[in-house]
C-alpha cells in the first residue's frame, strides 16, 4: 500500500506486482473434526444452560434490578458464535 507512495523518494522503476505478490499456493484438505473438541463444545453448552438457570432464579429470588437477559443473552449468543465458527464449512 505504502510502496508507491514512497515512490519518489526512490530511484527504483515500478515494481510488477502482479509477478511479485504470490509465487505459490498450497491448498490442503481440511483436518477432520476432534471428536474429544464435540465433546468440550457439547459441555460448555451444559455449563451454559446451568448459568442460564442460576441466573434466573438469583434473579428472581434477590430481586435485582435488572432483566436476566442482561446476562444471558451474551453468554448465548457468544456460546452459539463459538459453536457456528468451529461448524461452519471451510
Amino acid at each position: 500500500m505504502f510502496a508507491d507512495f514512497f515512490h519518489f523518494k526512490s530511484r527504483r522503476g515500478p515494481t510488477d506486482y502482479n509477478q511479485t505478490f504470490i509465487a505459490s499456493a498450497v491448498i490442503r484438505p481440511p483436518e477432520p473434526r476432534s471428536r474429544r473438541v464435540e465433546k468440550v463444545i457439547l459441555g460448555c453448552w451444559g455449563l451454559i444452560a446451568v448459568k442460564q438457570i442460576a441466573v434466573i432464579w438469583a434473579v428472581s429470588h434477590y430481586a435485582v434490578p435488572f432483566h436476566p437477559l442482561w446476562i444471558n443473552a451474551p453468554t448465548f449468543f457468544l456460546g452459539l458464535l463459538a459453536t457456528v465458527a468451529y461448524y461452519r464449512p471451510e
